[in-house]
């Protein structure tokens, strides 16, 4: 086992054993056509529209783009301009549910004989990365000439605080894994299929160990509890040694990385033709009550989860799409779940207060646990001081954003936020 550089975080896997409970329908959904890297989807509703389950409401605008479609029947109500999650100009499809849950007409499984096809089916189901940033997976798997894997990684790793969604998917569709395993076989010669999971998961280890126990090639990882231990690169340099060069990409030394609950995503619409439209989702912190995790259309306002989970709007101070190391804060409970999240944390006033910022003291820490052997406190000195060329100089690029570094800085320094300003920095000094 290769050592990796990180943290030793809390786990808090509170709702680890908690079965995925199906959350009540919503009275209304608002789906976002950005929910993935690359260009937004294009809406093909309008005001007025009558849709169904798994009609498809946005098209793909590009190679590096995801289809959207409906997770509830009803009446599309608007067509906004304005995206609730990034807030940028990307559009939105707000849908009143009729609460019948009609499903489309042409939903059938698509024919899969060949790669074009797995790859048709791949994208055609709107399937992204479920795990972390929702690079669009047929994308993924579609090889450059001269491209070839040898391995595939799955990512059962779930190394952020918290979140045990991907836990309970390798509890509860292991059937649903092994056959999105079964069609990566068949259409990519690979030496071998490594799922990666932390050793804090025994019961998800065990699931998969047995899942895997006829099948060829495939090996279950016993990985450290260490975070980010589920970082692509990091999971890519700890089950084969190999290392993602600045700027490439996991395919560059012959790698994909999966998440496992993306496998199953791809293994239902395949077998049933049904597209992602519908989410697990850890729902837990200190404001809630009731600790779960829900299966959650796509879309439904996160409020209607903590409502479930009897978390009341005054006991929350701050509220998270994610994990506490990598989470996005919210302005509002009405931000929809959308396909990459895997959790929602609401904790207290008191668990949300900032610690007091102090001076740097220059003790190195951040660097000494950067996954990414960056220099957290020289990248933000140098967007300080403005010097897009000492940026460049300090590798911000490289850095995955994961937060070891603010995690382990006594002066409790906002070294991420920094970094993600000198990424945009460096990108406008080079006109980009």
């Amino acid at each position: 086992m290769r050592r990796i550089r990180g943290v030793f975080a809390p786990h808090y896997k509170n709702t680890a054993d908690f079965i995925a409970k199906e959350l009540p329908l919503p009275s209304e959904i608002c789906v976002p056509m950005l929910m993935h890297m690359g260009a937004p989807a294009k809406p093909i509703v309008k005001r007025g529209d009558i849709v169904t389950v798994g009609q498809l409401i946005g098209e793909a605008a590009g190679f590096v783009s995801a289809p959207v479609h409906s997770g509830v029947s009803g009446k599309v109500i608007s067509v906004n301009d304005f995206d609730p999650f990034t807030g940028l100009s990307a559009k939105s499809v707000t849908i009143a549910a009729d609460g019948n849950q009609t499903l489309c007409e042409t939903l059938t499984p698509p024919k899969v004989t060949n790669i074009q096809d797995f790859l048709a089916a791949v994208r055609d189901s709107g399937c992204v990365g479920l795990g972390g940033a929702g690079f669009p997976t047929a994308v993924k798997l579609t090889l450059k000439e001269g491209v070839t894997l040898d391995h595939i990684i799955i990512n059962g790793a779930e190394c952020e605080p918290f979140i045990t969604s991907d836990t309970r998917t390798m509890l509860e569709s292991a059937d649903l894994i092994r056959e999105a395993l079964e069609l990566l076989q068949k259409f990519y010669d690979l030496r071998s299929i490594i799922i990666g999971i932390e050793k804090n998961k025994p019961l998800a280890i065990a699931a998969m160990r047995e899942m895997a126990a006829e099948m060829y090639n495939i090996e279950v990882r016993t990985l450290p509890s260490k975070y980010p231990q589920g970082g692509e690169k990091m999971l890519i340099r700890s089950t084969t040694g190999r290392i993602v060069p600045e700027g490439g990409l996991p395919s560059d030394v012959g790698v994909a990385v999966l998440n496992c609950t993306t496998l199953t995503a791809i293994a239902r619409y395949i077998k049933t033709g049904m597209p992602l439209v519908k989410k697990c989702v850890t729902v837990d912190g200190s404001a809630v009550k009731e600790p779960t995790n829900v299966l959650a259309i796509i879309g439904t306002p996160i409020r209607e989860l903590f409502e479930y989970c009897g978390c009341l709007d005054e006991d929350i101070g701050k509220v998270l799409y994610g994990g506490p190391m990598m989470g996005i804060a919210l302005p509002s409970l009405d931000m929809p779940v959308i396909k990459n999240t895997n959790a929602v944390l609401a904790f207290t006033q008191e668990d949300s207060e900032p610690p007091e910022q102090t001076a740097c003291i220059r003790c190195g820490r951040c660097a000494a646990n950067c996954p990414m052997k960056l220099m957290a406190f020289e990248i933000e000195r140098a967007y300080l001081l403005k010097k897009p060329e000492l940026i460049q100089r300090y590798k911000v690029n490289l850095c995955m954003e994961c937060g070891c570094c603010a995690y382990s800085c006594p002066a409790a320094r906002p070294l991420i936020q920094s970094i993600k300003l000198a990424k945009t920095m460096l990108r406008e000094s080079r006109g980009e």
